[in-house]
């Protein structure tokens, strides 16, 4: 005969009424097993706190080109279910897309590869990296590769208007490319999102920034870093 623990599992799909309904007829009092049933409702379920990295530099504004970049990821899929991992990243001040990512997964080390390659890009590495506590952002590898080359401004954990630059331009991405495709394969996605964000560099204009592009904005921008205190790289 199933007991209160076994219906509880079994059903907990059901409506309470039902569920008490199909309890009586095991023999067990419904009333006992409603009042369990309310009490599982209640039970906070634990989710353990995301270990926080440890920043070099504070958080600083993007006063200036090359001060600021934020990094973050996205996820997608395939037509057949298979996971597309997406990682994108800003400069806060010109609001330039400076890398693309697009792969089922990506590891610390080729994250740290591809950084490499867009710090050659763009004649070197900015001031800061500012990204969120992702296990990638936070890993041994990356730490290691930032030293003595670049800070790193950690978000604080469930922060994620801290973040807002690069949060805003993922929400575009999402509405304006991934939301309205449906992709047949891992190169298709690679093909339309790096269309997507080359235009954004070279056709969206942007209100903040005088209504240029980014790329615009980046030509004729004459703005110059103020020291911060505090920044080890600085």
């Amino acid at each position: 005969m199933p007991k209160h623990a076994t219906i509880l599992a079994v059903n907990k799909h059901l409506h309470p009424v039902r569920l008490a309904t199909y309890s009586s007829r095991c023999g067990n009092d419904p009333y006992l097993t409603l009042e369990l049933y309310k009490w599982n409702l209640q039970v906070r379920i634990y989710h353990p706190r995301k270990r926080a990295g440890i920043s070099s530099c504070p958080q600083i504004e993007a006063d200036a080109p090359k001060v600021v970049w934020a990094m973050d990821f996205q996820f997608d899929s395939t037509v057949d279910g298979k996971a597309i991992k997406i990682a994108s990243m800003i400069d806060e001040h010109t609001r330039q897309s400076l890398l693309n990512i697009v792969e089922r997964s990506i590891t610390a080390q080729r994250l740290t590869d591809e950084l490499d390659k867009t710090f050659a890009l763009w004649g070197g590495p900015p001031l800061v990296l500012r990204m969120d506590n992702g296990p990638e952002f936070i890993s041994h590898v990356l730490q290691q590769f930032c030293r003595d080359r670049v800070g790193i401004s950690y978000i604080p954990p469930g922060t994620p208007w801290n973040n807002g630059h690069i949060e805003s331009f993922n929400n575009r991405l999402r509405k304006e490319c991934l939301n309205r495709n449906h992709w047949t394969s891992l190169l298709e996605a690679r093909v339309v999102i790096e269309d997507f964000k080359d235009d954004h560099n070279h056709r969206h204009r942007h209100s903040s920034l005088g209504y240029l592009t980014p790329a615009e904005y980046a030509a004729q921008c004459t703005h110059n870093h103020q020291p911060v205190e505090g920044c080890e790289i600085d």
